[in-house]
């Protein structure tokens, strides 16, 4: 009996991730396995590359977890430098153009799976393809990065305070470079914490020597020979040889679209929780897709690599021949500045209000050890709680060292929609060097189980 045909849109996360799934269930044989890939990499970590262009990670090659040859040598067919160019999925095939010969070649496919990722966000300023105007979403991204770096870049406009341009801020400014922060907001990391609980985190951008302008409302850029020279904005010019655009991401979405395949509301393909499409035999997974948000049950694009893993997995069993699914998600998600340290879990204040939840936020400030114990230091946590249920809808901690990864408590309590009342009696660990005796998750559970 002949192989069934698996052809994989995009060899990365969730298309790699996919493609080992899918070979380890059906064992040996039962698929042939094909994956395109417009890049010259494959399975890499994109969340290092920021500590790739700080230093923090000694060579590109560290983040590089199989490449392509070593995906060929476990028989899996990884076509890089070739980009599916349409989907025909009356047919069951796809258009592939070699991007380095420019032929095109026509692909036959008993199971489709597209894993076409996000792209980064560029407004159309003028003057935003001079060369030294960058983003930082790829191995090549942070070539061209450390290129201006190795040319002589002294000062550098990162433009966005979200979770990208707090690392790039960081990694620039490790490198010795005048760094400035642009951000449109009133604040940075606006998007994912309320406004109760950015002041800290504005304060360590420019205790560590960032010019942060927030506010700052981005208009263009000046050029000098092709090369960027300043940013443009409505409060004037500002000098720079290097910048690094981090505005978020977009769903990749229109080669599904153009194929006649769902686009959810939320902009991202629609799938089940199998990662099936609205097509017969066509399957997606990782940043491209609509995921269901466990808190307030709708879709929503949330771009992670933790998202995209899991999600390929899921769709790499099912296209196996097994039986998985995927649990949806909470955009749980952590970053650092210098040594403070921002997570976040499900909805904030603002968030809620929008999903139509009655809710209140209650911040807490704590020790991230026993007050007494060497090396303890302030954290606040924040409770978003539904009002009258007391049910968890989300969570924010700003703090120093040790602070953050108590996220994962909050996400935990949130994933099994408990109330902050059974989060308050729970039963975690305690020792002077790792925690007060009531751990700061404890205290602002307490606290908000009191309110409800």
């Amino acid at each position: 009996m002949a192989s069934k045909r698996l052809v994989i849109i995009g060899g990365d996360a969730a298309g790699m991730s996919a493609a080992a799934q899918a070979q380890r269930t059906a064992g040996a044989g039962a698929l042939d396995i094909v994956v395109f890939e417009r890049t010259g990499q494959t399975s890499y970590a994109a969340c290092g590359l920021p500590y790739l262009v700080g230093g923090f990670v000694a060579a590109a090659e560290r983040l590089v977890a199989r490449t392509p040859a070593q995906h060929r040598a476990n028989g899996i067919d990884v076509r890089t430098r070739h980009e599916v160019v349409a989907i025909d999925t009356h047919a069951a095939r796809v258009t592939v153009r070699a991007l380095d010969t420019g032929v095109q070649t026509s692909e036959p496919y008993d199971a489709l799976l597209i894993a076409t990722g996000a792209s980064g966000i560029r407004p159309p300023w003028p003057g935003i393809d001079a060369v030294g105007v960058l983003q930082l979403r790829t191995l090549d991204d942070a070539a061209a990065v450390q290129a201006r770096l190795a040319a002589g870049a002294r000062r550098a406009v990162v433009v966005g305070a979200g979770y990208i341009g707090l690392e790039v801020a960081e990694g620039l400014l490790e490198r010795g470079l005048q760094v400035t922060v642009l951000e449109r907001q009133s604040a940075p990391m606006g998007a994912v914490l309320d406004a109760d609980m950015v002041d800290d985190v504005a304060a360590a951008i420019r205790a560590a020597g960032v010019d942060l302008r927030l506010g700052a409302e981005v208009t263009g850029f000046v050029t000098r020979d092709g090369q960027v020279a300043a940013v443009r904005t409505a409060a004037g010019p500002v000098d720079a040889d290097l910048v690094v655009i981090g505005l978020g991401v977009r769903p990749n979405v229109e080669l599904a679209r153009a194929a006649g395949i769902g686009i959810d509301a939320s902009g991202g393909i629609r799938v089940d929780d199998r990662m099936r499409t609205d097509t017969p035999n066509v399957w997606a997974a990782g940043d491209c897709v609509a995921s269901r948000h466990r808190v307030t049950g709708s879709s929503a694009v949330i771009a992670l690599g933790t998202h995209a893993n899991k999600q390929g997995r899921v769709a790499g069993t099912n296209l196996g021949g097994g039986d998985a699914a995927f649990g949806g998600v909470l955009g749980t998600a952590i970053t650092r500045f210098k040594d403070l340290e921002i997570a976040c879990t499900g909805l904030t204040e603002r968030a809620a209000a929008a999903a139509g939840r009655t809710a209140f936020g209650v911040i807490t400030e704590a020790s991230s050890r026993a007050h007494y114990y060497p090396g303890a230091r302030p954290m606040k946590i924040k409770l978003v709680v539904e009002r009258g249920t007391g049910r968890l809808l989300g969570g924010q901690i700003v703090g120093h060292a040790e602070s953050g990864k108590r996220i994962d408590v909050l996400a935990t309590a949130l994933w099994n929609g408990m109330t902050v009342g059974d989060l308050a009696g729970m039963d975690l660990a305690y020792a002077p060097p790792f925690s007060p005796v009531w751990d700061p998750v404890l205290l602002a559970a307490g606290r908000a189980a009191a309110l409800v």
